[in-house]
């Protein structure tokens, strides 16, 4: 069964946030764009906006999506589903994440990223070299 997560692409003056993943947590050490497991009947929109109000304590406003990206983990596949936000209320506090950084694109693919999110880096450093001369 194939699980779907929702990924945020939380963009601030030209840099991106990352988290990374706290000791005791799936890919503890690990760097990703935060979001988590989408429920049935939820939307990746609605997903995003309660994971990163449960993890970051931030409200957020989850727009288009980017991209999608598979990955096979060793519990299992994934499906993740890069979607652009922005926090609209509150200041990050952390949960299962143990640091947050604001990174510019172009030095995304320097963090040891979780997995399934290195294509996301990958494809944001195209897009954003493309419009950010």
């Amino acid at each position: 069964m194939m699980k779907k997560v929702a990924a945020g692409i939380i963009v601030s003056n030209g840099k991106v946030l990352l988290t990374r993943r706290a000791d005791g947590e799936k890919q503890a050490g690990r760097w990703e764009f935060p979001g988590g497991k989408i429920e049935n009947g939820e939307t990746p929109q609605q997903c995003l906006e309660r994971e990163l109000l449960e993890e970051l304590g931030v409200t957020i406003r989850a727009g288009d999506m980017i991209m999608e990206n598979e990955h096979l983990y060793s519990h299992g596949p994934i499906k993740l589903l890069a979607l652009r936000a922005e926090i609209v209320e509150g200041a990050i506090s952390l949960s299962v994440h143990d640091r947050a950084d604001w990174v510019p694109v172009e030095q995304l693919e320097s963090y040891d990223l979780a997995p399934a999110d290195v294509p996301i880096a990958q494809t944001l450093r195209e897009i954003f070299s493309d419009t950010v001369k």
